[in-house]
């Protein structure tokens, strides 16, 4: 079964009150159709999809490039069940990858490889802040190498002052360089301020980082529900937010290699595990492949576990 269709009341109540434009620097997309949606009903044995609605045809995204971002995990790694736990249920659920955060709870980079390969999952991916000198960053990417990972993202970076952002830029590409040297990719992953504050005369994060970026250093990692929520929240992707977020990645220079997939409450707009708010992810995946979907909800609609069985069973089901 595919999922991936129209629900044009989800649609409606999102852009109750909205007003469409768009910026000059995002421009090119062509204006698209309705958000997708997805009900899922979990058995207690693990992921059961039940959609309201579906189709048929080709899956979207391969099963081996599905992976899962560990900061949605967090109350399960530092609670009950706890990090092994939590960690076997992931490979249980089907994903053959995980994306990095929160340390590594007690263990050593060696050790914590060790385990995953007992699971049979890949740690391909991190969230590392900037580091504070140089010795980090050599920590840091000898980390990564000795994971076996292929990406180092930066996860968030916040300033009002638009020579900050130039810094930022800086210190990326020096950090992009040094990764590269020892065969890893290095991202940034966006949030909705980079699309919405004016750092002066209409100047924006966004504008910033891609202009300052080297397109051969560093690629995007695109927070999918984090650019939609940008385009809504300053208008410039009010009437077609999946349009604007297909600006984006056509317009920057940047490759962009990875998605963050979580939804978005049509009512509320807060975040939703994938597939069951008012994002249309078939259309957007459709736009431009990527060679990571990762599974992620700051806030799980249940349990993160719960999270992670509707966000796998949705990856594997949506469709062209």
């Amino acid at each position: 079964m595919c999922y991936g269709f129209p629900n044009h009341a989800a649609r409606a109540a999102a852009r109750t009150g909205r007003i469409a434009s768009r910026r000059s620097l995002l421009r090119g997309a062509v204006l698209g159709t309705a958000g997708a949606t997805l009900g899922l009903a979990m058995a207690s044995g693990g992921a059961q999809a039940a959609p309201r609605g579906g189709g048929r045809g080709r899956p979207l995204v391969p099963p081996g490039l599905i992976s899962i971002q560990l900061y949605t995990m967090r109350d399960a790694l530092n609670g009950s069940p706890g990090y092994d736990e939590t960690l076997r249920h992931i490979a249980r659920t089907g994903y053959p990858r995980v994306e990095q955060a929160l340390g590594y709870f007690g263990r050593t980079a060696e050790e914590l490889r060790a385990f995953y390969d007992e699971l049979g999952i890949k740690a391909t991916s991190s969230h590392e802040d900037l580091s504070e000198d140089e010795a980090a960053l050599e920590t840091k990417i000898s980390n990564a190498v000795t994971l076996g990972q292929s990406y180092l993202v930066v996860p968030w970076l916040d300033s009002e002052n638009l020579d900050e952002w130039k810094r930022y830029a800086e210190q990326m590409n020096r950090e992009a360089e040094a990764a590269r040297r020892a065969g890893l990719r290095y991202g940034y992953h966006n949030h909705a301020h980079e699309f919405t504050r004016d750092l002066g005369g209409g100047v924006t994060p966004w504008q910033v980082l891609t202009s300052e970026l080297d397109p051969s250093l560093v690629h995007l990692e695109i927070d999918i529900y984090w650019a939609v929520t940008g385009g809504i929240e300053s208008g410039d992707g009010a009437d077609d937010p999946e349009g604007f977020t297909l600006d984006v990645i056509r317009s920057a220079p940047q490759r962009v290699l990875q998605y963050h997939v979580k939804d978005r409450d049509p009512v509320t707009g807060d975040m939703a595990d994938p597939g069951t708010g008012m994002i249309d992810f078939p259309r957007i995946f459709r736009g431009h492949r990527v060679r990571e979907y990762i599974v992620e909800n700051d806030t799980p609609d249940v349990t993160p576990a719960r999270t992670a069985e509707v966000g796998y069973a949705y990856l594997r089901g949506v469709c062209r």
